[in-house]
């Protein structure tokens, strides 16, 4: 799923809507104890310890969507920690795609992000986290996000089946998000 980026939050009852953490989007593929990570560019992420920690999962296999992040001693993402790989990288998992043979791509956002929260609960495992929503109060949650310097959020339709037609996810960015600032020269060379 794609995310297409709008420029001002809101509010609906059929979303639900998550903190955009910073770090890197990736598919995790669980199978038989072992894990890869796959960025949206096809790329394998070499996060070693990271794919060790999540192949051990309570599962049989797996697909979970997620960001790839480092967090400070405050919880808040810390990009640059994560591309000089001075941080430890942890799943920022927010959506659960196949479980044990099942695809739950057909089945509304909401139970698979119950199904998530359930198998996260279940894995006592430091690695991975759920991503947490709030229902409905997009305006509120962004203005909180925006006073806290995060990058933004994600609005999500509650009842969405799971599908990369360009229309699903939506994020909205907070514009003055001090570190983005300068990584496009960054990025670019």
């Amino acid at each position: 799923m794609r995310l297409r980026q709008v420029e001002k939050p809101f509010d609906h009852p059929d979303y639900l809507f998550e903190l955009k953490v910073d770090g890197f989007r990736a598919i995790v593929y669980i199978q038989d104890g072992e894990c890869k990570l796959i960025s949206r560019n096809q790329n394998n992420l070499r996060f070693e310890p990271l794919k060790r920690a999540l192949a051990k999962l309570p599962v049989q296999n797996a697909i979970i969507d997620g960001e790839v992040v480092c967090l400070d001693k405050n919880g808040v993402s810390q990009f640059y920690q994560l591309l000089n790989r001075k941080g430890k990288p942890i799943l920022y998992a927010f959506d659960l795609l196949w479980l044990n043979g099942e695809d739950l791509r057909q089945q509304p956002l909401i139970l698979r992000k119950d199904r998530l929260a359930a198998l996260v609960r279940s894995a006592d495992c430091k690695s991975i986290m759920y991503a947490q929503h709030i229902e409905q109060n997009g305006k509120r949650f962004f203005d909180e996000i925006c006073a806290r310097d995060l990058e933004g959020i994600v609005a999500k339709r509650k009842l969405s089946i799971y599908k990369n037609d360009g229309h699903g996810w939506l994020k909205i960015k907070n514009r003055s998000y001090t570190q983005a600032e300068g990584r496009h020269e960054l990025m670019t060379r």
